[in-house]
């Protein structure tokens, strides 16, 4: 897996909010609420490469409960679940579910579990491998005044 220098979620539900990654700025704009929010995320995505990017299995073993079964949710996709050892990890995720396609061996879905109970669901679909992405995308709109 490699993270891509930017990111871009729309959400549309419960209230309308942009998030994006752009290289180790995150912009939060939020209509309804008026907010347009700017942050460094430098430090949580080091700690991101640090313990998931460019490691071995047995890298990845050492920090990690893993299991991988069928995912019996999905059909078509195996479900690989992470859970992690150590503390330090602990206090920022406490479950990584990934759902990978056994046709594409694509990341399918993927949903984080947090400290607080709070979980994140992130489904991917129709995913083009190096395909053209309008730039227009990732741009954000300040909210009304």
């Amino acid at each position: 897996m490699e993270r891509p220098s930017r990111i871009v979620l729309r959400y549309a539900t419960p209230e309308a909010r942009i998030l994006l990654i752009d290289q180790n700025k995150m912009t939060l704009v939020w209509p309804s609420r008026a907010v347009r929010q700017q942050t460094d995320v430098t430090a949580a995505l080091q700690r991101v490469e640090k313990y998931f990017l460019d490691k071995s299995p047995d890298e990845l073993r050492r920090n990690f409960d893993i299991t991988a079964t069928e995912a019996n949710d999905r059909p078509g996709a195996w479900l690989v679940t992470m859970v992690p050892r150590r503390k330090q990890i602990q206090q920022g995720i406490t479950r990584l579910d990934l759902w990978i396609d056994r046709t594409s061996l694509l990341l399918a879905a993927m949903r984080m579990t947090f400290p607080s109970g709070d979980t994140k669901l992130m489904a991917f679909e129709n995913v083009v491998v190096n395909g053209p992405v309008d730039q227009s995308l990732f741009s954000v709109i300040d909210p009304p005044k």
